[in-house]
């Protein structure tokens, strides 16, 4: 009798989580709540630029930019050169410009000065990291961007889009989730101020392009996709293309969960079918 009833206690919190893992999933896929089409003219985000575009996320955003017919010319910031960059400089559709010091943008302020829209993916793991490094390049990097950036521009609508995270909040106990917090609270606020928008998002698992991810990286997403908790990087650079493309549609502050950025990913891949027959 011992036996069975210690394969009862194992299997059961098993099933339990299968149960409730077959559920989210069904209830998921049985939501159907498409964002209408785009059928205003869009917003001009023909010149952007993309700063982290070596890093997971950053590589999807350039991908799903560099296919984008809308998109003339891509301004990419950053320390090291990456396959994918090289394409796109080999084609003319990006300019490279390395760059270390990301609390100085003296020597980018040309290129900054030109873009319509900033793509904003840099970011560091907080895994052996302390607090007041991690705050610098989450918060002081791109706070310090801002700053600059509204100061160059002479576009009369201009927007920044930067990655956050999901399961956020400044009660936190985890160093990195108040960070983030903070981040988006001084750019929001910053903003408020100014003649551009900054949008968060909020993704969970962020699944690498098909390119850079390895075997390890598409069991995590193909786990965490069925119920809606995963994305891949080149569906964030869709999701913050159609945003730009919606101009007004979107105001100062607002947050995209996984959820909706899924939503205006599809949004922007319907959107471009019409646009590219």
């Amino acid at each position: 009798m011992k036996l069975p009833r210690l394969r009862t206690v194992l299997l059961t919190p098993l099933v339990v989580f299968a149960l409730v893992y077959i559920l989210a999933a069904i209830a998921l896929a049985l939501k159907n709540d498409p964002i209408a089409i785009l059928e205003d003219p869009a917003a001009s985000y023909k010149t952007i630029a993309i700063f982290g575009a070596s890093g997971t996320a950053g590589d999807g955003i350039l991908k799903a930019a560099l296919a984008d017919s809308g998109v003339s010319k891509i301004h990419v910031i950053t320390r090291r050169a990456t396959p994918r960059i090289e394409a796109g400089v080999a084609a003319g559709k990006v300019q490279m410009t390395l760059h270390m010091d990301y609390l100085d943008y003296s020597a980018v302020q040309q290129q900054i000065a030109e873009a319509d829209t900033v793509y904003w993916a840099i970011g560091i793991s907080s895994i052996g990291m302390d607090e007041k490094t991690y705050g610098m390049i989450h918060v002081d990097f791109p706070a310090r961007f801002v700053t600059e950036w509204t100061g160059v521009s002479n576009r009369p609508d201009i927007s920044f889009h930067y990655i956050s995270s999901s399961d956020i909040s400044e009660d936190s106990g985890a160093m990195w989730a108040r960070e983030k917090v903070r981040a988006e609270r001084t750019l929001f606020e910053f903003a408020e101020a100014t003649k551009f928008r900054v949008i968060a998002y909020r993704p969970d698992y962020i699944g690498p392009t098909d390119e850079q991810a390895h075997i390890g990286q598409d069991l995590l997403f193909w786990f965490f996709a069925p119920i809606g908790a995963a994305v891949r990087a080149e569906e964030i650079g869709q999701a913050m293309l159609e945003v730009s493309a919606r101009g007004n549609e979107f105001e100062n502050g607002e947050k995209l969960a996984t959820r909706s950025i899924l939503r205006y990913s599809n949004a922007y891949e319907r959107r471009r079918e019409l646009t590219d027959r």
